[in-house]
């Protein structure tokens, strides 16, 4: 009678230390409780290494973010200005995004738009060949495959004509990456780390967190952000998936300061070496007026920046919010900003992967088109292959463009890096390539969608009550 006393105490005891630690996200609380549930003691052994709220522990924390060495004459930011040239119909959106921590909104940029990684890849290539200083090189995923290759061979090529160059790849997206391609690189000179080693972010209790932020900068005067990673999966290779549509834009200008700043912070965390010389922050000569804010967030910070700027935009919607994403597991608030806009008659259009790299995730993203579709929202299918361009176009007054899908992964547990853009050609481009998928789209119509299976509501709603874990 005593053990059974004992092991109910323990499991009390278990409960209320994950209530207590995720009193903030209830829907993973539910989560990690069925968890534990199922797998008493298994559960919390698995919550302890993996789910732990980041910014809780002190000794993992990652500190400061890296303040760049503006040049001269080019340190004012449209954020910090009295001009309201940008937003003009919408000062409560542009007073909030001028309050994201360290995200300004930069005033002279070129931005172009690259859909799909066969250009992104020799745009990248392009770039990095004309090195003279510095590559800065930052994956959640490198394969070592005839993709990484192209990459491995570029930044060893420039390593060898003095070029510093720094690669910063995630342990997790990257675990298949071998170790003689990180030794090739690490034999020319390239300083090469890890943002977490598997094994060690377990022991860590970090294995949950993951660096999903892609990033190029080549001589601090291009930078490069989006979806997109190095590998042949990108380019089709993945005879599952099939065509691989994505999206990253090319910047120059004030914003790659800003892309700057966010590799040389994940730089110190991986590597302890703090850089802050002017030499990375060259003068450039953009001129035009192009407004971008670069977002990064973390589980490492106060703020959830990107879900609350995801969330701010939403709201602040007129006549159009038009998303894409690859996975869609949106948390209470998002959900409630795109049932409130379709209702009120915004034109609410989601473009989701028909064929999908994890069944279960897309389990937990069906299960949330019902209460959706009947809102209003209207859903698509990509069929022309696997979509992973990570896009949010809101009137003709914003787009973004980087890392973040619209999940609660990407809202809460993984770095992630979006830049927010308010250039009319720019959301024209955006709109043209969200017009091209939607061809290569089926609408999801709530009347066939109400004919599922039980079976698969089933699966459906065992995949949403886990979906804040994925």
């Amino acid at each position: 009678m005593i053990w059974l006393v004992m092991i109910l105490l323990l499991f009390i005891f278990q409960a209320a230390t994950i209530l207590i630690s995720e009193y903030r996200r209830p829907a993973k609380s539910v989560a990690w409780l069925s968890i534990l549930f199922i797998f008493p003691i298994i559960g919390f052994v698995m919550y302890y290494f993996i789910a732990r709220e980041y910014v809780r522990r002190k000794k993992v924390h990652r500190g400061q973010r890296v303040a760049g060495v503006w040049p001269k004459g080019q340190e004012q930011l449209a954020g910090s200005k009295e001009s309201d040239h940008w937003l003009p119909d919408n000062p409560r959106l542009r007073d909030w995004l001028r309050h994201v921590p360290e995200a300004p909104i930069t005033e002279h940029n070129q931005v172009e738009v690259l859909t799909n990684a066969d250009v992104t890849y020799e745009a990248m290539l392009q770039e990095i060949g004309r090195a003279t200083d510095h590559i800065h090189f930052e994956f959640y995923t490198i394969r070592d495959d005839a993709i990484g290759k192209r990459f491995q061979e570029a930044l060893i090529r420039k390593a060898k004509e003095g070029v510093a160059v720094r690669v910063i790849y995630d342990g997790m997206g990257s675990h298949t990456l071998t170790k003689s391609y990180i030794r090739s690189l690490q034999k020319a000179g390239i300083a090469v780390y890890p943002f977490l080693k598997p094994l060690i972010a377990f022991f860590d209790q970090r294995i949950n967190y993951r660096n999903h932020r892609k990033i190029v900068v080549v001589d601090g005067l291009v930078g490069f952000v989006g979806g997109i990673n190095i590998g042949a999966e990108y380019v089709g290779g993945n005879p599952k998936l099939g065509f691989w549509r994505d999206t990253h834009v090319r910047l120059h200008g004030d914003a790659v300061y800003e892309l700057q700043n966010t590799f040389l912070t994940d730089w110190y965390f991986v590597s302890g070496e703090s850089i802050e010389a002017s030499r990375y922050y060259p003068v450039h000569t953009v001129q035009q007026v192009s407004s971008v804010q670069v977002i990064a967030s973390g589980p490492d910070a106060r703020w959830d920046a990107i879900q609350e700027m995801y969330f701010a935009a939403l709201i602040a919607a007129k006549q159009r919010i038009w998303i894409t994403t690859p996975y869609f597991i949106p948390d209470p608030s998002i959900i409630m900003a795109l049932k409130s806009a379709a209702i009120s008659g915004i034109d609410v259009r989601v473009i989701l992967p028909y064929v999908a790299d994890s069944r279960i995730v897309q389990y937990a993203s069906k299960s949330f088109l019902y209460e959706l579709l009947q809102a209003g929202v209207r859903f698509y299918w990509y069929q022309k292959g696997f979509i992973h361009a990570k896009i949010i176009l809101v009137d003709e007054i914003m787009a973004t463009v980087g890392t973040a899908n619209v999940d609660m992964r990407s809202f809460f547990s993984n770095f992630e890096l979006n830049a927010v853009m308010f250039d009319l050609n720019v959301m024209k481009r955006l709109e043209a390539d969200f017009q091209m998928d939607l061809k290569d789209s089926t609408e999801v119509m709530l009347s066939e969608f109400e004919k599922r299976s039980r079976g698969e509501q089933r699966k459906e709603r065992i995949a949403r009550l886990l979906s804040p874990l994925f």
